[in-house]
């Protein structure tokens, strides 16, 4: 089984418009956030006030499309060297593999992988997300004996019904 963690950059512009998108026609709602003084008019500014608010509200990861990673990764999209952002990034970094491995070790799988992927296109060759893979590949090969497992007895004891007489 082999699972891709391939960039995917293009994802966070689309979520980088939409968001301006509705942050424009004042659809979105969030709590007022302090301004952002190097608002250079291309949405930057919404986009760090948005992940600045996700991440004093402990949304680094999670939920998907609203959190402070994505708005992160969305604010590189539009400026790839800003420094700032980077900076932001490689700081939450760590509190970010924890929320990883927490999910693994919850058993949400998928979520994980979504929130691994995340990290991953901010910096693929982390030794750290190498382990955090390795261990979510695990934790499904587990879950797939555990599902056979179960599978087993079921068919065991359907199974035996059949094989006794009737009476």
């Amino acid at each position: 089984m082999s699972v891709s963690f391939a960039p995917a950059r293009r994802p966070w512009l689309a979520v980088g418009a939409l968001l301006l998108l509705l942050a424009a026609l004042g659809l979105l709602r969030r709590p007022p956030v302090r301004p952002v003084a190097d608002d250079d008019g291309s949405g930057r500014g919404i986009l760090l006030a948005l992940a600045q608010t996700a991440e004093r509200e402990h949304h680094l990861l999670a939920p998907a499309g609203s959190n402070a990673y994505e708005f992160y990764l969305s604010v590189l999209g539009l400026e790839p060297d800003d420094a700032a952002t980077r900076e932001a990034l490689q700081r939450l970094f760590p509190a970010a593999t924890k929320v990883v491995e927490q999910a693994i070790d919850r058993g949400e799988l998928d979520e994980a992988e979504r929130e691994l992927r995340l990290l991953r296109d901010f910096d693929a060759d982390n030794y750290l997300l190498a382990l955090l893979a390795g261990k979510l590949t695990a934790q499904r090969h587990l879950e797939v004996r555990r599902h056979e497992a179960r599978a087993a007895i079921l068919q065991a004891r359907q199974a035996r019904p059949a094989a006794q007489p009737a009476r």
